[in-house]
């Protein structure tokens, strides 16, 4: 039943990622470079300075710039930054973190867009709440007879934080990650629902619901609250670990760009073979990009909507940061480390790829660098769930009109789903 279900979800995936889809996000990104002359580049250094200006406290909005970006960040940083890279790269050779960069360069400019807009046509609610995002960009910015356009990017948002991004992915990775630490061979099992799971699966899983739970019944300040202490916390833990692993093995670096680079235009495949090998790299990097990134997605803006600001250009800058940290750094670290220390092409699949690639890399012995890894993963991914439960949220607050009620159950079905994350294959969790 399992591998009917994969084999149709695996059909399904290969065809929303085909050619088509990928040109079209590469297009967008391109385009919009053009028309705004280069400036995820020209104005990165305003943005940076943007981001940490001093707060304007007196301006419209519920959290500070730097906050709503933590939400977006606490949203991205995630498991597509561990086990997305390393996924993609299994499935699409080294290759595909060349196309990651790539979505990431056009994709920085689509996120400075979609955030603009956001704070530009954002509303505030009855009870005093600051709403927005794309389906109020699309209703007030394109017109009323496109709001159904409106309607459908809600539900399908309300659907990818409850089904995808927001839950199977955080918590699968989380509870794989902690039962590959604590029990590796699997000596400490039960049997659920026909197949046979670790104890450090199940009880991480439980924990994770409840700490989820506390926290997403808080609503947005508390969620803000906790990312913007967790976010740079971790991120500058992750990136001091990618960064003496990439010190020690720099002699290797070299070879590994080289290896990167030919097999994105596939000069490693066999003879006849190298446009397939392009087009998977190609469709695998850019949708763990965007998967890792979210830029074009939509998401980030709903987070951007709530900053303290007058000024849309400004809020698009700050927030189109958030792209580079993520892909042109996290990611690309992660690359490095999988690719010279050969761990993607060795039969290991998801968080187990990066764990042998800190491992071969790293001085200390392999049980500290798996468990450093370990950290590092809980963190992140638990933020992602955080910040998709609030995206999701707002989705569905455009849908109902605010209903409170549908809001409670949503939150309900949010923690329930997190609870029951832990029981899917990692290969289905990731085509979902």
């Amino acid at each position: 039943m399992l591998d009917t279900i994969n084999t149709a979800l695996t059909t399904i995936d290969d065809f929303i990622w085909g050619l088509p889809l990928i040109i079209a996000i590469l297009a967008v990104g391109l385009f919009m470079t053009f028309r705004l002359k280069g400036l995820q580049v020209t104005k990165f250094p305003l943005a940076v300075k943007e981001l940490f200006s001093n707060e304007r406290s007196g301006e419209d909005g519920e959290v500070s710039s730097f906050a709503a970006l933590c939400t977006a960040l606490s949203a991205t940083i995630g498991t597509g930054n561990i086990v997305g890279v390393a996924t993609a790269m299994v499935a699409g050779g080294p290759g595909a973190l060349f196309w990651m960069w790539i979505a990431a360069i056009v994709g920085t400019v689509t996120k400075y867009s979609e955030c603009l807009l956001a704070v530009k046509y954002r509303v505030v609610n009855e009870d005093g709440h600051i709403l927005g995002g794309p389906f109020y960009y699309i209703e007030n910015g394109m017109g009323h007879k496109w709001k159904w356009l409106a309607k459908i990017f809600a539900f399908f948002g309300v659907g990818v934080g409850l089904l995808g991004i927001g839950t199977f992915t955080q918590v699968n990775g989380i509870t794989s990650a902690v039962g590959n630490f604590f029990d590796p061979n699997a000596q400490n099992v039960i049997h659920l629902l026909g197949r046979d799971y670790t104890l450090a699966v199940v009880i991480s899983g439980l924990i994770l619901t409840v700490c989820v739970g506390l926290v997403v019944i808080g609503g947005l300040k508390r969620i803000a609250k906790v990312s913007e202490i967790i976010v740079p916390f971790m991120a500058v833990i992750y990136i001091a670990i990618s960064l003496l692993l990439l010190i020690l093995n720099a002699n290797k670096i070299p070879a590994a760009i080289v290896e990167i680079v030919s097999s994105a235009f596939g000069m490693r495949a066999a003879a006849g073979g190298a446009l397939g090998a392009i087009i998977v790299a190609m469709q695998k990097g850019i949708a763990r990009g965007i998967f890792s990134n979210e830029a074009g997605l939509g998401s980030a803006p709903i987070a951007a909507a709530a900053a303290q600001t007058k000024e849309p250009a400004r809020q698009g800058l700050v927030t189109m940061t958030g792209t580079f940290i993520d892909t042109i750094v996290v990611c690309t670290m992660t690359g490095l480390s999988i690719v010279l220390t050969g761990s993607w092409n060795i039969g290991l699949e998801g968080v187990a790829v990066t764990t042998n690639a800190f491992q071969q890399g790293l001085p200390f012995a392999p049980q500290i660098s798996a468990f450093l890894l370990m950290m590092c993963l809980v963190f992140f991914a638990f933020t992602t769930i955080l910040g998709w439960d609030y995206y999701s949220e707002r989705c569905l607050a455009y849908l109902s009109g605010s209903n409170k009620t549908a809001l409670k159950i949503f939150r309900w079905l949010y923690i329930a789903a997190v609870f029951i994350g832990p029981y899917f294959t990692v290969s289905a969790v990731w085509v979902i």
